[in-house]
């Protein structure tokens, strides 16, 4: 079971009896029946509905979470979480570990959550990311040693589909639904209110969404992340992470569409790619190009 430890990431403890209904108020993320061994993706918005912070959350104990991120904004977030605290009771401390190893399933391996004893302990916890069969899971204690480097974590990451920001998006620039978090759990869209909750519940049920990620595809390594995908000389996205041929990008699904109905080639400086739907996600490309350009 390949395992990787990364090393950009800190955690946040939130702590008290107020804390679920902290946290239910503010992020993304439905939490109510979350178990304790799971990780569930969860954003903190602006109140314009842009992604100001992405997390990973999970329980700690009968009346804790902890809240896993870019060690690069952990302090930025810790003090926007203080703010809406006002006299809530709980504690918000950022931990001292700044390294998390993440394992998966493969094909010589059986199952992390049912072979290994400290599953028991929900500082191993399931990404709920990634499809139930990859297996994959976060240790936050007591880190099992590693046995591949984070290009091969990317490498999961692309096949599956999933985004974190940095490489594959910039904070305050992407909407939830640019990054499938309304096809993973990523936003509760029946649970009420949150920080930009408006912006997203209308996004979603008007069908407004029209960035999406996607899987890209080359015969050919493609560039560096941050370049623009462009169909007849116009830009439809952004590529994300990059491993070699494969990759992820944000794409106008419309613009997308249209290339593909009128066989326009779709480049990433200069290099051919395609472009596809995560296997596990519910949307699809628009059924006519019809429009697209206004897209």
């Amino acid at each position: 079971m390949p395992t990787v430890h990364l090393t950009d990431r800190a955690l946040i403890s939130i702590a008290g009896p107020d804390a679920e209904h902290f946290l239910q108020n503010i992020v993304t993320t439905n939490i109510e029946g979350m178990a304790a061994d799971e990780a569930w993706p969860g954003a903190l918005l602006t109140p314009q509905g842009k992604i100001l912070f992405d997390f990973l959350i999970s329980r700690r104990g009968a009346d804790g979470f902890l809240l896993e991120c870019r060690g690069d904004s952990a302090d930025d977030f810790m003090r926007r979480l203080t703010l809406y605290k006002l006299r809530s009771k709980l504690e918000i401390t950022k931990l001292d570990q700044t390294v998390v190893a993440v394992a998966w399933q493969d094909d010589s391996a059986g199952s992390q959550i049912d072979s290994d004893p400290s599953q028991t302990d929900s500082t191993v916890v399931r990404d709920r990311r990634f499809p139930e069969a990859a297996d994959v899971t976060r240790s936050y204690r007591d880190l099992p040693a590693a046995t591949a480097n984070e290009d091969a974590y990317a490498a999961l990451r692309i096949v599956h589909g999933v985004a974190e920001s940095g490489e594959d998006y910039a904070l305050g620039d992407a909407f939830p639904h640019d990054i499938l978090f309304d096809q993973n759990g990523g936003v509760g869209l029946k649970k009420g209110c949150f920080v930009g909750q408006e912006v997203v519940s209308r996004m979603h049920h008007r069908g407004t969404a029209r960035r999406r990620l996607l899987i890209a595809e080359s015969d050919t390594a493609l560039p560096a992340p941050g370049s623009d995908i462009t169909a007849d000389g116009r830009p439809v996205g952004t590529l994300g992470t990059v491993v070699g041929t494969n990759g992820l990008a944000i794409a106008r699904i419309g613009k997308v569409k249209a290339a593909m109905d009128s066989g326009t080639p779709l480049l990433a400086g200069g290099t051919a790619l395609t472009l596809a739907i995560p296997a596990w996600a519910k949307f699809g490309f628009p059924e006519s190009s019809a429009g697209a350009e206004a897209d």
